[in-house]
C-alpha cells in the first residue's frame, strides 16, 4: 500500500470555494476508484488555511491512476485560484 500526505495551503477568503470543490472531488474518487482506500481531506486545527489529504492507495497503478483522472486533473484547475501556495507533497509506503 502507499500513502500519500498533501499539505495544502489556502487562502482563507477562498476556503468555502475550495472545500466544495475538493468535496466534489472526493465523492467522485470514491464513487470510481476503488484502490483508493482512503481519500479523506483534513483542517489543521492549529496552521489557518492549511489542509491535508489523508490518501491511502491499494498500489503504485491505483496512484497513478487517480492522478490521471479527467475528474482529478478538472478539480486541481478549479482549486488553483483558491491556493496561497504549491502544496507539499509526501509518499508513503505501509508498514505490514
Amino acid at each position: 500500500m502507499i500513502g500519500v500526505v498533501a499539505k495544502l495551503f489556502v487562502q482563507e477568503a477562498k476556503a468555502s470555494e475550495f472545500e466544495k470543490i475538493f468535496t466534489d472531488l472526493a465523492a467522485k474518487v470514491k464513487a470510481n476508484e476503488p484502490g483508493a482506500l482512503m481519500y479523506q481531506l483534513t483542517k489543521s486545527r492549529t496552521e489557518p488555511g492549511v489542509y491535508k489529504v489523508l490518501e491511502m492507495y491499494v498500489d503504485a497503478d491505483a496512484l497513478k491512476h487517480h492522478g490521471g483522472t479527467d475528474y482529478f486533473k478538472a478539480a486541481g484547475a478549479a482549486m488553483g485560484p483558491c491556493m496561497a501556495g504549491r502544496p507539499e507533497i509526501e509518499y508513503l509506503d505501509a508498514v505490514e
